[in-house]
C-alpha cells in the first residue's frame, strides 16, 4: 500500500490566520508531487477522521487558495477532542483505520498545546504499530501559550484588534467625562495567561494616563482592595478609568472571579469577569460603568490582520510538510526570535512530547510590581507581533468572505458509532 496521502486536521478554537496555514500547507504539497498524491483536510478536526468526513482539497485552485489565506474563521471546520488515554482502544484503532483506507501517511494537526499532545501520542501509536503515518504538529492559537515557540500565529492578530479596540473605545470615553466618573471594563479571552490582555498596554504607547489603566492577568492574585484603590485614584484625576480583565482571573484562595457555566466532565466555560469586575465597581465606588465582552471578534477579525502574524502563520504551514516528508514525526515548527529591532524571527522544529499540555505563562518580568498592569518589556516582546496591516478586498463595502466549494470524498468505511 502506498501512503502518499497528506491529511490537514485543525483543532481547537480558530484564529483569523489559521486558513492561511492551510492555504501554506496546500501549497507546499502540492509542490512535491512526486511524493504526495492527494491533499485531504478533515472536516471539523480529529472528529471528521473519526467520522471519515474528509475534504479533496484538489477542488481549490489557485485562485481560491488566494482566498483562502486571507480569510479568518475556520473553513474545514474544528472540534474539541481530547483523545483517550488508553494505548490503542477503539478511538486510536478507528483513527488507523481511516488513515490506512485512505493511505495517509502524513498527518498535519493544527492547534495549541492540549494539541501537540495528541501529535506525539499520535506519533508514539504509529510507532507501536510498525505504522510510516509522520504526525507533525502546527502550532496556532490566540492565547499564545505553547511552551517552546516565541509566539504563537494567530495571537499577533488578535493582539492587534484587543489593542485597537481599547485604542479607540478610550477616546470615546475621554470625551464623554462626567462629573460622576465613568469607568470602561474589557474582557478578553485568557483562561490561565494574560498574554492577550497584556497586548492592549499597546495602546496606551506608555503613557500612564492613557487607556488602559489597569490590566488584570490570571498570573496573579486578585486583591479587590488594591484594585479599588487604583480605580478611585484613576478616576479622581482623569475623570474615568478604563480596566482590561482577563476571563480567568482569580482571587488568592484560587477561585474564580467568574465562570459561565460546567459541563458533566468539569470543563469551565468562563465568562462574566469583566461584569463582576464592573458590578463591585457601582457597588463600591458608585461610578458610572460600561463593560464589553470582545469574545470570538478578538480571534476574527480579519480585516484588522497582523502582517507579521500572516507571515508567520504560513511560515509554520510549509515548514510542517517538510518536516512530514523529512520523516521528522512527533514534531512542530517552533518560531524563534533572533532580534527585537529590527524584528527578525527564523522557525526550528521541536518535539512536542516535552511540551504537551504545558501552558507559558507571563513572564514574571512583564507584570508590574504593583500587580496590576503589566511593564514596558511585556509590550515591547508584543510590539513586532502585531506589526503591518494586511488590506482585504471588499465586495459592497465588507471583506470578500465568499464561501468556498469543499467536496468531501467518498468514505470507505462503516459509519463510526462512537
Amino acid at each position: 500500500m502506498s501512503f502518499d496521502t497528506l491529511l490537514y486536521a485543525h483543532s481547537g478554537g480558530v484564529t483569523a490566520v489559521i486558513n492561511a496555514t492551510a492555504a501554506a500547507v496546500i501549497e507546499a504539497a502540492r509542490a512535491h508531487p512526486g511524493r504526495i498524491g492527494r491533499v485531504l483536510a478533515a472536516h471539523r478536526g480529529i472528529g471528521g477522521i473519526l467520522r471519515e468526513a474528509l475534504i479533496d482539497t484538489g477542488a481549490l485552485d489557485a485562485a481560491a487558495l488566494t482566498r483562502l489565506a486571507r480569510t479568518p474563521g475556520g473553513a474545514f471546520g474544528s472540534c474539541r477532542f481530547d483523545l483517550p488515554r488508553e494505548e490503542g482502544g477503539t478511538v486510536m484503532n478507528r483513527l488507523f483505520d481511516v488513515f490506512d483506507a485512505h493511505q495517509v501517511g502524513w498527518l498535519l494537526y493544527n492547534g495549541g498545546n492540549g494539541s501537540m499532545d495528541a501529535v506525539a501520542r499520535l506519533q508514539a501509536e504509529a510507532r507501536r504499530r510498525g505504522h510510516p503515518l509522520q504526525c507533525i504538529g502546527v502550532p496556532k492559537t490566540v492565547d499564545n501559550d505553547i511552551v517552546g515557540t516565541d509566539c504563537c500565529p494567530g495571537f499577533g492578530s488578535a493582539a492587534k484588534y484587543l489593542a485597537t479596540s481599547m485604542l479607540e473605545a478610550g477616546l470615546d470615553i475621554a470625551s464623554m467625562v462626567g462629573a460622576r466618573g465613568s469607568v470602561f471594563v474589557m474582557e478578553v479571552m485568557g483562561r490561565n495567561t494574560g498574554w492577550l490582555a497584556a497586548a492592549t498596554a499597546l495602546a496606551a504607547g506608555g503613557d500612564p494616563d492613557r487607556p488602559p489603566h489597569i490590566v488584570l492577568v490570571p498570573e496573579v492574585a486578585f486583591d479587590e482592595d488594591a484594585f479599588l484603590a487604583r480605580v478611585r485614584a484613576v478616576t479622581e484625576r482623569l475623570g474615568y478609568c478604563a480596566i482590561t480583565v482577563s476571563e480567568g482571573i482569580r482571587r488568592a484562595d484560587g477561585g474564580l472571579i467568574m465562570e459561565k457555566s460546567r459541563d458533566p466532565r468539569g470543563y469551565v466555560q468562563l465568562g462574566g469577569a469583566g461584569s463582576a469586575v464592573a458590578r463591585m465597581i457601582l457597588e463600591r465606588l458608585g461610578y458610572k460603568h460600561h463593560w464589553a465582552i470582545p469574545d470570538y471578534l478578538q480571534r476574527a477579525g480579519g480585516h484588522w490582520l497582523s502582517v507579521v502574524d500572516r507571515e508567520q502563520a504560513m511560515a509554520v504551514g510549509r515548514a510542517a510538510v517538510e518536516l512530514a516528508l523529512a520523516g521528522r514525526g512527533g514534531t512542530m515548527p517552533a518560531i524563534r526570535r533572533l532580534q527585537d529591532a529590527p524584528y527578525r524571527w527564523d522557525l526550528a522544529p521541536i518535539e512536542t512530547a516535552p511540551i504537551a499540555n504545558l501552558e507559558r505563562a507571563l513572564p514574571a518580568g512583564f507584570v508590574a510590581a504593583d500587580r496590576l498592569h503589566v511593564t514596558a518589556a511585556a509590550c515591547d516582546y508584543i510590539r513586532p507581533l502585531i506589526a503591518g496591516e494586511f488590506v482585504q478586498p471588499t465586495r459592497d463595502g465588507l471583506p470578500d468572505y465568499s464561501p468556498f466549494d469543499l467536496p468531501q470524498v467518498e468514505r470507505r468505511l462503516p459509519e463510526w458509532e462512537g
